[in-house]
């Protein structure tokens, strides 16, 4: 399992309740499509946070790297109910930070800590 993390700030005119209904509609379109495993967006608690912490955390959860690709390929793709759902997304977003977590330590290092 992998994590990708999309830490978000919209921009000055995209509405919170807005944002959250597009990407329910994006996720689940592509979580219906097989090109992810499962997603949630969590919203900052009352401005708590670091100081260059964004508003809102969307995790895309991704079973490895090459269901990632294949999200990102299908993202890419000319299809019309793509780009309509992607658009309505990310014309809302002002800043965003991406990164990819994993759990840690993953069955791999485990292993190989074991033959240490």
């Amino acid at each position: 399992m992998n994590l990708y993390h999309c830490a978000i700030d919209l921009r000055d005119d995209a509405k919170a309740l807005s944002f959250a209904v597009a990407v329910e509609a994006w996720m689940g379109y592509l979580q219906s499509s097989g090109v992810i495993q499962s997603w949630r967006l969590c919203r900052r608690k009352l401005g708590f946070g670091a100081p260059r912490a964004r508003d809102f955390l969307l995790e895309i959860e991704v079973q490895n790297l090459t269901q990632l690709d294949q999200a990102f390929r299908f993202a890419g793709s000319s299809d019309e109910q793509v780009e309509r759902l992607y658009t309505t997304v990310h014309q809302m977003v002002g800043k965003v930070e991406i990164a990819l977590y994993r759990p840690f330590p993953d069955p791999e290092r485990a292993e190989r800590m074991a033959l240490i």
